[in-house]
């Protein structure tokens, strides 16, 4: 586990990296950036206090991520991308409240979007439509 766990952190390194190529196509710089952006977010997703599921982020979504990104990479990029993890590591700041309030409005656009959503359903069949 130990193992697996160093391996995703050289992996988030060589992501790092692999954005800053110039030649990483834009689709792969997004999910890349998003799949960065999750990882130093002070604030989980699905947070972790809710029993189970408050872990699968932390099992099932971050590795998905990575995997999506890394497919995403250019063949001749990604050699080139963890070899300079390797060279040359740097500490990816985790308290990032920049990538915290991303996540915060992503938690707001959805309950504004559900309270919508039922708001409406409720004052619909009130109304008789």
């Amino acid at each position: 586990m130990k193992a697996k766990v160093k391996r995703m952190k050289q992996d988030t390194l060589a992501l790092y990296y692999a954005y800053q190529h110039p030649a990483t196509p834009f689709i792969a710089k997004l999910l890349i950036g998003i799949t960065i952006g999750y990882l130093l977010s002070p604030i989980d997703l699905i947070p972790d206090f809710i029993p189970v599921i408050g872990l699968l982020d932390d099992l099932l979504i971050v590795p998905f991520l990575i995997v999506v990104s890394i497919r995403l990479i250019p063949k001749e990029i990604w050699p080139e991308s963890k070899l300079k993890a390797a060279q040359s590591p740097i500490i990816l700041n985790k308290n990032n409240w920049l990538f915290a309030s991303l996540i915060v409005a992503i938690w707001l656009a959805l309950l504004f979007f559900f309270f919508r959503l039922f708001k409406n359903r409720h004052l619909g069949t009130k109304n008789g439509i």
